[in-house]
């Protein structure tokens, strides 16, 4: 993938302000290692441009809600479609511990560049004020907190009905794969033991299953980690052993200087991130081809 320009500075024109906006406090210092960058199309957007992104995408998305439990709200969802004459393939995304964001969305969009059907479940859908979801919930501090009350179980039961639902598509080939971000990677990688398993699972910075959830892993599984993440990348050795053993197919990646999330946070780290996406997702959209087509 050819290189995109990397900016240094930038200047903006900048409209009269507002009395309340001149006595505002200034906006927090960028980290010292953020660099500015100017988006390649071919990758996903970082999180700071992903509502723009989404709000200028030629593509159509929409919301559904998909049932899963009687008596349990529905699981509100964002759907993506591409722009083709024949049928797709379908991504199943699984958030991060962030909740159905802007970011996610963003991503599914990118994936429907691709040509695939990319559908993004609110997996706290009814947890929230209200019964409502991640858009109901006041902070990012209070989506992880519900996040985190998610099992196991719950939670692959929610999968379970988005894919029922996704498989069902008109505009679908029957072909699924997982791709999960974070506390979803891991998420992911579990739905790689369920039956039946998913065509394939993609992995970002997320842990491997434990050692009584490895043999079941029969989907091929693609794993793509940030460099510095000694939490998560300690998983990766032991799954890969077990899996090897198995004859299951599990391929890791590890990008070096690149942190956790680094899809998601493109100008941290000196480029180390951008540097990690430019490499990881050409890498992801080959591996879903090669299973959903």
């Amino acid at each position: 993938m050819r290189p995109t320009q990397i900016v240094l500075t930038a200047l903006v024109a900048l409209s009269p302000l507002s009395a309340a906006a001149q006595t505002a406090p200034p906006a927090a210092p960028a980290p010292a290692d953020t660099i500015s960058i100017v988006r390649d199309p071919r990758l996903p957007a970082w999180e700071q441009v992903a509502k723009q992104t989404l709000d200028s995408s030629p593509r159509h998305g929409e919301y559904v809600d998909i049932p899963w439990a009687q008596g349990k709200a529905p699981l509100r969802t964002w759907i993506m479609y591409p722009e083709r004459k024949d049928k797709a393939g379908v991504v199943l995304i699984i958030h991060e511990i962030f909740g159905l964001s802007d970011w996610i969305r963003s991503v599914a969009d990118q994936l429907a560049r691709e040509g695939f059907i990319a559908v993004a479940p609110d997996l706290i859908s009814g947890l929230g004020p209200g019964g409502g979801g991640t858009d109901s919930v006041p902070s990012r501090d209070d989506v992880v907190k519900l996040v985190r009350t998610l099992t196991l179980e719950e939670t692959n039961a929610r999968l379970d009905a988005a894919r029922a639902y996704a498989a069902k598509l008109p505009a679908a080939n029957g072909k699924i794969a997982t791709m999960g971000f974070c506390w979803g990677g891991g998420r992911s990688f579990t739905y790689a033991a369920v039956t039946p398993p998913p065509q394939a699972v993609v992995v970002y910075y997320g842990v491997a299953p434990d050692s009584a959830t490895i043999p079941n892993v029969k989907a091929p599984v693609l794993g793509l980690y940030g460099g510095d993440d000694a939490r998560v990348d300690a998983t990766i050795e032991p799954a890969q052993a077990a899996l090897k053993k198995l004859d299951r197919f599990y391929e890791p990646h590890v990008y070096e200087g690149a942190g956790h999330g680094f899809l998601r946070a493109q100008t941290l780290r000196g480029g180390a991130n951008y540097k990690a996406t430019q490499q990881a997702w050409p890498r992801t959209i080959e591996f879903l081809r090669q299973y959903l087509k």
